[in-house]
This record gives C-alpha cells, sequence and structure tokens, in this order.
C-alpha cells in the first residue's frame, strides 16, 4: 500500500550510508560486510571446498578473503552509480515505480484464482 501511495522518493533524502567522503564510505562498506552473514558463511562452508588449505600462501589468503571481494564490490559500485544517475529525475523514477505497482495489483487480482 506504501508503494502505491508514496510519491517518488528522493534517492538522497535521510540517508546515513550515502554521507559523502570516503570515511562515511569505507564505514557503510565494512558495516555491510560485516552485516552480511551469508558471505561469512560461504567463506567459512564453500572456499575450503575449492582450495587446499595447506598450500595456501598468506598472499593467497589475502587475495582471496579481500581482493577478489573488492573487485566485485567496486564492479557493483560503478553499476550502481550509473544507476542512480539514471534515475536522478523524479519523472524516471515515477516510471520505475509504475512497473512494481502494476505487478502488485497483477498478484492481487491473480490471488483469488489460484
Amino acid at each position: 500500500m506504501q508503494l502505491l501511495r508514496r510519491p517518488s522518493a528522493d534517492l538522497s533524502a535521510g540517508s546515513r550510508l550515502t554521507r559523502p567522503g570516503p570515511r562515511a564510505g569505507v564505514g557503510a562498506g565494512v558495516a555491510a560486510v560485516i552485516g552480511n552473514p551469508r558471505a561469512t558463511l560461504f567463506d567459512m562452508g564453500a572456499l575450503p571446498g575449492f582450495f587446499d588449505l595447506s598450500g595456501l600462501t598468506a598472499a593467497d589468503v589475502v587475495a582471496i578473503a579481500a581482493l577478489v571481494p573488492m573487485a566485485g564490490n567496486l564492479a557493483l559500485a560503478q553499476f550502481l552509480g550509473r544507476a542512480r544517475r539514471l534515475l536522478a529525475s523524479p519523472a524516471a523514477r515515477r516510471r520505475l515505480n509504475l512497473v512494481p505497482r502494476a505487478m502488485l495489483v497483477a498478484v492481487g487480482a491473480l490471488i483469488p484464482f489460484v
């Protein structure tokens, strides 16, 4: 109901995670990584199956634990930056919100028939 009633919100309004500056960005990144139990469980559960742990060096551990995820996060950040620029105008956000609104109405209309 909030999605249907609420107008397109400003992307930068009221978010502590979008403050400018490297310190705020690093803090938000560390909080996101530490608060992601799925990544931790993957690192502990699945990664040992891919590598011979007895043959790993310190450089291997740094590459596996820090550099590879950092490269993925930087690529994602670049993509999201471009998406944010595309959605900067209220008209673009309004058009984007029409799709989930229509999907919600369609699902609500189909529920009695399922």
